[in-house]
């Protein structure tokens, strides 16, 4: 899905741009936001870094607001083995619980789906139930939990901070 680009009724879903930086940063540094992503809240420089990568990632997908052309934030959809795809999603604090996710999540899925996929997986963290509950209003079935597989941090002692991880899937019936 090299050259991305869907309109569903407020959005668009498109290739990373220069000009996204400003709102890229605005989510990518809120604590809040990347709480559960394996990557601490960046500076305005490792954004700019940041951004660098996506404009050239196949899996990076920014997600905008039609209206405002306004980063909201952004999907993510790898390429893994036996016509599956990974599906992920970072959104802005401020458009929380508007729909976003779930609208653009769908465009996408429908567009995979379309194109032959046969089954699209999600990861998420127990503690963060508004993802979940996201892949389970999209129709996605948890089929495992993880526990403590995998760890992002170590704590002062440089042990391991251990997290569990949920997984869901969609298939294309």
């Amino acid at each position: 899905m090299k050259n991305i680009h869907i309109e569903t009724e407020r959005l668009i879903l498109r290739r990373f741009r220069e000009k996204d930086l400003d709102d890229l940063y605005e989510y990518l540094s809120d604590e809040e936001v990347v709480r559960f992503e394996p990557y601490r809240p960046m500076s305005l420089d490792e954004v700019r870094e940041n951004l660098s990568w996506r404009i050239g990632a196949e899996e990076m997908i920014a997600v905008e607001d039609k209206a405002t052309g306004k980063l909201l934030g952004n999907l993510y959809l790898a390429r893994e083995e036996f016509e599956t795809m990974e599906l992920g999603y970072v959104f802005a604090r401020a458009f929380g619980g508007k729909g976003y996710a779930k609208e653009s999540c769908a465009a996408l899925i429908d567009l995979c789906f379309q194109e032959g996929v046969h089954r699209i997986i999600a990861h998420c963290d127990p503690l963060n139930p508004a993802s979940w509950h996201l892949l389970e209003a999209l129709g996605f079935r948890r089929e495992a939990h993880l526990r403590e597989n995998a760890y992002f941090w170590k704590d002062e002692n440089g042990s391991p901070i251990w997290k569990d991880t949920y997984i869901y899937s969609k298939l294309n019936k």
